[in-house]
């Protein structure tokens, strides 16, 4: 019997043991998390610097960002709608559809970094601090940077290059795909993608095939044998380029007796088509060559080929010898 009170007693004794334990947990715990909210909250509400008296504080630079990066993906989904309705309904070329699309997405960015400053009581005079470190920052290390940036708004307004021209930087030459914020975006012909700085295109030369119109000149050379009739082989050149359908009649086609060559009488064509592309150029010269080649087969004109002719002397008597083989 004394055992059983003996055992009671210290269950009761660990009971109450653990209860005060818990409690004195639970009070750490609270007291814990009293602490950890006044550190956020004292993190939260820190002064970083004052401008003029007024302080800017870490809730306000969070909150500045967080509604930045909101703007910056509202603005670019606001101004790619603009972009498919421009698209749609109005009768601007791409390279204007992308002028206003990023002249747009600038002033909505503008307007949403001085409404977020306005919305958080930031004073905009704190930028005025900043100002000489940021100049030195774009004279140091954002100078090539800031200069293709405002290369490519130069670009977009003069429009010396745009969407869809044909232009050669350099020895490639192919298709502008975009004038970016820093870069153009050339396509070539053989769908190899050149990023070029939108400074070079302004600062170097570039030939721009298309700045005008599409219109392109371009040429055709054939060589026929010595002998064959000139003026008919230029009537049947002639013929072919008037009758094909994507050679522009105005200016009209010219057929050129070129030189004599060493192995054949050179004629040159030359005709303006409207292309998008080199490969539709090439593929009009390829047609030109084909019926150009049928219509010789016609007339019996022959395409010369490299020849050699061999002149024996007669004046003097060729020495002849036979030669036994089976001797040799």
């Amino acid at each position: 019997m004394e055992y059983l009170i003996n055992l009671t007693t210290l269950i009761f004794s660990s009971v109450i043991s653990i209860q005060n334990d818990s409690l004195e947990l639970v009070k750490d715990i609270e007291q814990g998390i009293g602490s950890l909210e006044e550190l956020i909250r004292y993190i939260w509400y820190f002064n970083i610097f004052s401008v003029k008296g007024q302080a800017v504080q870490v809730n306000q630079i969070v909150i500045a960002l967080i509604l930045l990066v909101i703007g910056v993906f509202v603005s670019h989904w606001m101004t790619h709608r603009l972009k498919r309705y421009l698209r749609k309904h109005s009768q601007l070329d791409d390279s204007s559809i992308l002028f206003l699309q990023r002249i747009t997405f600038y002033i909505l960015i503008v307007i949403i970094v001085l409404s977020t400053l306005q919305m958080i009581e930031i004073p905009i005079t704190m930028f005025a601090y900043f100002g000489g470190a940021i100049i030195i920052g774009v004279g140091f290390g954002a100078q090539n940077i800031f200069n293709n940036f405002i290369s490519g708004i130069i670009l977009m307004i003069e429009r010396p290059v745009r969407i869809g021209d044909i232009i050669e930087v350099d020895t490639d030459i192919g298709k502008v795909e975009e004038v970016g914020a820093r870069c153009t975006r050339i396509r070539r012909f053989d769908g190899v993608e050149m990023l070029v700085p939108n400074s070079k295109l302004l600062e170097n030369n570039v030939i721009n095939r298309t700045l005008s119109d599409k219109k392109i000149r371009t040429t055709v050379t054939v060589g026929v044998a010595y002998g064959s009739p000139t003026k008919q082989t230029s009537d049947v050149i002639q013929t072919v380029v008037d009758g094909h359908k994507d050679i522009l009649p105005d200016p009209k086609p010219e057929v050129f007796f070129s030189e004599f060559g060493d192995s054949a009488l050179i004629f040159e064509v030359y005709f303006w088509v409207e292309a998008a592309s080199m490969m539709d150029i090439r593929r009009i010269r390829s047609d030109i060559r084909f019926k150009i080649d049928d219509k010789f087969r016609e007339a019996a004109i022959v395409i010369a080929f490299p020849q050699r002719d061999m002149h024996i002397d007669s004046l003097r008597p060729i020495d002849i010898h036979i030669v036994d083989q089976k001797k040799t």
